[in-house]
C-alpha cells in the first residue's frame, strides 16, 4: 500500500557542471533547469521506491514544473516530492514537487510516475530495435 503524504527530500550543490551554460539550456552559469527537473524527479522516484515489490520499478510519465528563481554556483538546491494521490488501479502515482535554495523558493510543480514490471518494460523497449526502419 502506497501512503499519501510520503515525502522525500534530496539536495544538490550547484557546480559548474550543473549550469544551464554547461548543458546548453541557457547561456548563464546558473543551475540548469534540466538538472532541477532531474533532482525533483529523483526525489519522487526515491519516495515511491520503498513501496515497490521485487521486480517493480517506476518511470516518469509527466512532469510540469516552473523554474522561478536562479541559483548560483556554490549554493545548494533541495527538492521535495510528496505523494498526493494514487490511481484506482494503483499504477499511477502523482506527486507535488517543490524546490528551494538558501535564499528561498526556486521551483514548484507536479509529477506522475507509472509503476512498471522492469523486465517486461525493458523487453518491450528493446523490441523496438527489431522494428526500426
Amino acid at each position: 500500500m502506497i501512503y499519501i503524504g510520503t515525502k522525500c527530500q534530496l539536495s544538490q550543490e550547484v557546480t559548474e557542471q550543473l549550469t544551464a551554460q554547461n548543458i546548453g539550456s541557457g547561456s548563464l552559469p546558473v543551475y540548469g533547469t534540466p538538472y532541477l527537473a532531474a533532482l525533483m524527479e529523483n526525489a519522487a522516484m526515491t519516495a515511491l521506491q520503498g513501496f515497490l515489490e521485487d521486480g517493480q520499478g517506476s518511470v516518469g510519465t509527466h512532469i510540469d514544473i516552473s523554474h522561478d528563481a536562479p541559483t548560483p554556483v556554490g549554493m545548494t538546491v533541495t527538492a521535495e516530492a510528496e505523494i498526493v494521490s494514487v490511481s484506482e488501479n494503483g499504477k499511477l502515482v502523482n506527486f507535488a514537487l517543490r524546490a528551494w535554495d538558501e535564499c528561498g523558493p526556486v521551483s514548484a510543480g507536479t509529477h506522475t510516475r507509472a509503476i512498471i514490471h522492469q523486465e517486461r518494460f525493458l523487453s518491450r523497449c528493446n523490441a523496438k530495435l527489431t522494428r526500426k526502419p
